[in-house]
C-alpha cells in the first residue's frame, strides 16, 4: 500500500502541502490544467526551489488580484469545485476540508454552517491550495496518509475579525481529537486550512510507519524560523510488511452503581456509534462493593463522540483516556459461494503476505438462524473452504489428513 508520512515538525500550511507534493513529483503542468478548470479569475501559481537552514525544497505560490475575488460562502465555493473537471475523488476531497473549516467557523461565530463567510480560507489561494492537496495524493497514487503529531505555536495574529489568539479558533476548532504538542516558538505554526487538510486526509496521528522510503518532498513555508528550518517534510513509500500501524484510543470508565440493563445497553450504543472493540471486566472497587469496568478501543478521531455515549447511557461521572499503539494484519471483506448463498467472509493477510480466510461472525449466525443449523457448521464449511483455497486458518488447519 503506497502510504505517505507527514512530517510536521515546523507545522503545517496550504502552501507547505502544496510545495511538499510538488517536490515530491507532483507535474506543475499536470496541476495547472486542473486548476485552469477552476475558472478563478486573477490567480496565478508559481513553484519555486528555495532553502531553509541549508535544506531545499519547493515554495509553492499563490497570486492573486484580491481585487477580483468575491466573498465567498460554502456554496459557492461548492459550486466551483463540483462544476470543474476535476477527478469526483478530488472533488470529494476538497470539498470535505471545505465542510470541516466551515463547521469549525461555525461553532465558532454562532451562525448556521451556511451562513458563514470564507475570509482567509475561502480566499482563492486557500481553494487553489486545497485542491492541489487532493490533486496531488490522487495523482502520487498515495493511498494513505499518516501524520504526526502537530505542534501549535503561540502568541497573536491579525485576522479580519482583529487580533486573535494563537493558535487561531478555528485551527483549534479543527483539530478536535487529534494529538498536539506545544511547538515552543511564538508564531503561527498550523493555520486553518493546514489543520483541516491535516484532520481531513489523514488515517492516523503519530510515529512514521515502517516505510521502504521512495520519495521524500519538501514544502517550504514562507517564513525564517529562528530555531528550526521552516519545511514540511512528505515522505512516501511502500510498507515495510503486510502489518499496519496506527494510534488508538482507549476510553475507560468504572461502574459500581449502573444496573446491568445499561451496561448491556451501553455496550450495544458503543459498538453502534463506532468503537473498534468494547469490553466488560469485573471489579473491585471502593468500599468493597463490585464493580464494572467497561473499555473501549476506538479511533482517535471519534474519542470525544465515544466518550459522550458513556457518559450519556452510563452512570459514570468522568471517563480517562490513553493514546496507545497497535498493529494490525491488513485485512479486506470477501464474499464466497456457500451452500446457503453467497456468504460474507473476512481476509486477513499474513507476516509473509499469505492471504487467509477467516470467518465473518454476522453473516454465520444470519445463515445459522435462516437455515436452522447450528452456527458451528456454518463455521466449519468456512474453515474447509478456506483451506481447499489454500487461504486455510483457524481449527480447520491441519484437520485434512
Amino acid at each position: 500500500m503506497k502510504t505517505a508520512y507527514l512530517d510536521c515538525f515546523s507545522g503545517i500550511s496550504g502552501d507547505m502541502f502544496a510545495g511538499a507534493l510538488l517536490d515530491a513529483g507532483l507535474d506543475l503542468g499536470t496541476l495547472q490544467t486542473a486548476l485552469d478548470g477552476l475558472a478563478l479569475s486573477g490567480v496565478r501559481v508559481e513553484a519555486r526551489p528555495e532553502g531553509r537552514n541549508g535544506i531545499h525544497g519547493t515554495r509553492f505560490l499563490v497570486h492573486v488580484d484580491e481585487a477580483a475575488q468575491p466573498e465567498r460562502h460554502l456554496a459557492d465555493i461548492r459550486a466551483i469545485i463540483e462544476g470543474s473537471g476535476l477527478a469526483d475523488r478530488v472533488k470529494e476531497r476538497s470539498l470535505s476540508v471545505f465542510q470541516a473549516l466551515a463547521e469549525a467557523e461555525s461553532r465558532i461565530h454562532g451562525v448556521p454552517v451556511d451562513e458563514v463567510h470564507f475570509h482567509e480560507v475561502g480566499a482563492a489561494d486557500s481553494i487553489v491550495d486545497i485542491v492541489t492537496a487532493a490533486l496531488g495524493l490522487d495523482a502520487l497514487g498515495i493511498e494513505r496518509l499518516v501524520c504526526s503529531a502537530l505542534p501549535l505555536g503561540s502568541g497573536f495574529v491579525q485576522s479580519r475579525h482583529g487580533t486573535i489568539p494563537v493558535p487561531a479558533p478555528a485551527t483549534l476548532e479543527v483539530l478536535r481529537g487529534v494529538p498536539v504538542r506545544d511547538g515552543g516558538i511564538d508564531v503561527e505554526m498550523v493555520t486553518p486550512t493546514g489543520a483541516a487538510l491535516a484532520r481531513v486526509f489523514a488515517e492516523s496521528f503519530g510515529p512514521m510507519p515502517p516505510l521502504i522510503v521512495e520519495k521524500v518532498g519538501y514544502g517550504v513555508g514562507s517564513r525564517e524560523l529562528a530555531d528550526r528550518p521552516n519545511l514540511l517534510r512528505l515522505v512516501i513509500g511502500e510498507r515495510e510488511d503486510s502489518a499496519q500501524r496506527g494510534e488508538v484510543v482507549l476510553l475507560e470508565a468504572n461502574l459500581d452503581d449502573c444496573p446491568p440493563e445499561w451496561t448491556g445497553f451501553l455496550v450495544e450504543r458503543l459498538f453502534a456509534a463506532g468503537a473498534l472493540d468494547v469490553w466488560l471486566v469485573a471489579v473491585q472497587m471502593k468500599k468493597n462493593r463490585p464493580g464494572v469496568l467497561v473499555q473501549a478501543l476506538v479511533e482517535p478521531l471519534d474519542r470525544d463522540r465515544l466518550a459522550d455515549v458513556i457518559l450519556r447511557e452510563s452512570t459514570s461521572l468522568g471517563v480517562r483516556f490513553s493514546v496507545m499503539e497497535r498493529r494490525t494484519l491488513a485485512r479486506e471483506p470477501a464474499e464466497v459461494t456457500s451452500p446457503w448463498g453467497p456468504l460474507r467472509v473476512k481476509r486477513a493477510r499474513d507476516l509473509d503476505g499469505k492471504w487467509r480466510i477467516l470467518p465473518e461472525y454476522e453473516a454465520c449466525r444470519q445463515v445459522a438462524v435462516t437455515h436452522g443449523i447450528p452456527l458451528r457448521e456454518v463455521y466449519t464449511w468456512v474453515y474447509w473452504e478456506a483451506a481447499m483455497r489454500g487461504e486455510g486458518a483457524g481449527p480447520k488447519d491441519g484437520d485434512e489428513g
